[in-house]
C-alpha cells in the first residue's frame, strides 16, 4: 500500500491511503447481500432485486457506508503500520473520492505521540514522608468494624431520621408527566448520603412507614438531560420500610465474633500493626510519586488535546463499568448527582493529564536507559499471574493475546524504570 505522510503541525499528521477498486467492489457486493432484504423494488419480491436495479433506484452510494465500514479498519491499520506513525487518539478520517473502477482514497488526521526532552532524572532529591499511627486512628478502624457489623433493624414506631435506610418506591414528574429514568422500586436510600438530587433526602425526614410523600426538587440549570435542566419536579414517594443500624458493644465478645482474636486488646494490637504497615506503604508510594513528579517537571513535551480527550474517554468508560457492577448506568448516576456529561468529564481532566505525563516521561527514560524486560522476567510475571487467577501457566499463555503480552512486557519495563529512578534518588 502506498501511503502519503504529511506533517500538518506538531503532533498532527495527515495520512493519505487507498483501498483498491477490486477490494472495494467486493465490500460493496457484500453490503448488497447483507442489506438486500431491506429494499422494496416494484416488480421484484422483497430482497430479490438485483444489485444494479437497487442501485438504479437508490443510487450506487446506497451501499457505500457499509462497504467503507468493512474495508476501512484494516486499511487504516495497514497505513499506520507502513507509515511508522504512532497514533495516540482516535483519527479523523474522510473519504476523498469514490469512483467506479478506481481505488477509494482516504485521508486520516492522526494525533501522534509527542517527543519528550528529558531533564534530570537521576539524583532527584525529595523530602522524607512519614506517617504516624495514633490511638485515634486505631479507634476509628475499630468503629468502622463496629459499623460494618451493625444489624439493620426495622423501625415502625417513628418517622425517618438522618442516617436511616429508607426503602422506597418513587416516580418523578415534570409538568404532570412522568419522565424517563425517574422511577425506582424497593430502593434502599441512606438518608444523609447525598445520593439523590439536593433536597430530596431531607424531605423524607419524619415520614413514617406506608407514608406517601411528594418530594419537590429543582433540577440544576446545567443538568445533563436538556429536557430536565432547570425544571421543577415532583417525586411521588412511597415509604415501604424504615431501617436503622444497631451497633454491637465494643467488648471481648465483639472481638471474638468480628475477628480471629479473643479480646479487644488483641484486636486493637492487630489493627495497629496493619495500620502501621499501611502507613509505611503509603509513605513509600508517596515518596516514589514525589520523585517521579520531579522527573516529569524536569522534562519538556507537548500534550495534544486529542490525547487528553482520548484518555478521559478511557477513564469515563472505566467508571461506567465499575458502577454497572452495582446495577447503575452512567446516565442514572449523572441524573442522581445532577451533572452534565461536560462537567462529569471535566472531573477527569487533571487525572488524564497526570497519567499521560507519567507515561510519556517514563517511556522516554526507559528508552534512554535501554531498559528491557527479558524473557525470564516475563515468565516469572506470568507464573505470578497464573497463581493469582488460579490457572495453569500453559492455559494462561494460550488465552493471552499478542497485544496483551506486549502490554505485560511494557508494564514490566516501566516498573524497572521507576525502580531505577527511585534507587538513584536521595530522600532527605
Amino acid at each position: 500500500m502506498a501511503v502519503k505522510n504529511e506533517q500538518i503541525e506538531k503532533n498532527l499528521v495527515k495520512l493519505t491511503f487507498e483501498v483498491s477498486a477490486e477490494d472495494f467492489e467486493k465490500a460493496v457486493n457484500q453490503a448488497y447481500k447483507k442489506n438486500a432484504n431491506k429494499f422494496n423494488i416494484p416488480g421484484y419480491r422483497k430482497g430479490k432485486a438485483p444489485r444494479k436495479i437497487v442501485e438504479k433506484y437508490y443510487t450506487p452510494a446506497v451501499f457505500y457506508d457499509d462497504a467503507i465500514n468493512s474495508v476501512l479498519p484494516q486499511a487504516y491499520e495497514a497505513a499506520i503500520k507502513e507509515s511508522g506513525v504512532e497514533s495516540v487518539a482516535r483519527p479523523e478520517i474522510d473519504v476523498e473520492e469514490i469512483k467506479a473502477g478506481e481505488p477509494v482514497v482516504f485521508t486520516a488526521l492522526v494525533t501522534t505521540k509527542p517527543e519528550v526532552t528529558l531533564g534530570e532524572y537521576k539524583g532527584i532529591e525529595v523530602d522524607k514522608i512519614d506517617y504516624t499511627v495514633t490511638d485515634e486512628d486505631v479507634q476509628k478502624d475499630i468503629e468502622a468494624m463496629q459499623q460494618k457489623n451493625a444489624r439493620l433493624i426495622t423501625v415502625d414506631d417513628r418517622g425517618i431520621e438522618n442516617g436511616d435506610i429508607a426503602v422506597i418506591d418513587f416516580k418523578g414528574y415534570t409538568d404532570g408527566v412522568a419522565f424517563e429514568g425517574g422511577a425506582g422500586e424497593d430502593y434502599e436510600l441512606e438518608i444523609g448520603s447525598g445520593t439523590f438530587i439536593p433536597g430530596f433526602e431531607e424531605q423524607l425526614i419524619g415520614a413514617e412507614t406506608d407514608a406517601d410523600v411528594d418530594v419537590k426538587v429543582t433540577f440544576p440549570e446545567e443538568y445533563h438531560a436538556d429536557n430536565l435542566a432547570g425544571k421543577d419536579a415532583i417525586f411521588k414517594v412511597k415509604v415501604k420500610e424504615i431501617k436503622k443500624r444497631e451497633l454491637p458493644e465494643l467488648d471481648d465478645d465483639f472481638a471474638s465474633e468480628a475477628s480471629e482474636f479473643d479480646t479487644m486488646e488483641e484486636l486493637k494490637a492487630d489493627v495497629r500493626k496493619k495500620l502501621e504497615e499501611t502507613a509505611e506503604n503509603k509513605a513509600k508510594t508517596e515518596t516514589e510519586n514525589a520523585i517521579i513528579d520531579k522527573v516529569i517537571e524536569n522534562a519538556e513535551f507537548d500534550m495534544p488535546d486529542a490525547m487528553v480527550e482520548a484518555q478521559i474517554d478511557n477513564l469515563v468508560n472505566d467508571f461506567a463499568q465499575r458502577i454497572s457492577y452495582q446495577g447503575m448506568s452512567l446516565e442514572m448516576y449523572m441524573q442522581y448527582t445532577g451533572q452534565t456529561m461536560e462537567t462529569f468529564r471535566a472531573q477527569f481532566t487533571e487525572q488524564a493529564k497526570k497519567q499521560i505525563s507519567g507515561s510519556l516521561v517514563l517511556e522516554a527514560v526507559q528508552k534512554a536507559e535501554g531498559i528491557a524486560a527479558g524473557p525470564e522476567e516475563v515468565e516469572l510475571h506470568l507464573v505470578d499471574m497464573a497463581k493469582k487467577y488460579n490457572m495453569e501457566l500453559d492455559k494462561l499463555k494460550e488465552v493471552l493475546s499478542d497485544v496483551e503480552m506486549e502490554n505485560i512486557t511494557k508494564e514490566l519495563e516501566i516498573q524497572k524504570t521507576i525502580d531505577m529512578i527511585v534507587n538513584n534518588a536521595s530522600v532527605k
